[in-house]
């Protein structure tokens, strides 16, 4: 069973429902004036959008699925994303 488990979660994939795009993301953004929030809309606009993050951001959360995806994991590896 264990072994079973295993493999169930290595081979886990993780994906997000619905579309979001660079608008959205800018309007979710619209009062936020932090460093952050800044960095993250020039890497948006530098990679043409937000696939490219939506890929990675889904590429990493995966290491979590075992210990737990909430909130301040989600916005660490969005900062990270921004920083790269």
């Amino acid at each position: 069973m264990n072994r079973l488990i295993a493999h169930l979660l290595e081979n886990l994939i993780l994906d997000f429902q619905g579309d979001l795009t660079l608008e959205q993301v800018r309007e979710f953004l619209r009062e936020d004036n932090s460093r952050e929030s800044r960095e993250l809309l020039g890497k948006l606009v530098k990679d043409g959008g937000v696939s490219d993050m939506m890929v990675v951001l889904a590429d990493c959360l995966q290491e979590f699925i075992r210990t737990g995806i909430n909130a301040d994991v989600v916005h660490e590896q969005i900062r990270l994303y921004a920083e790269s």
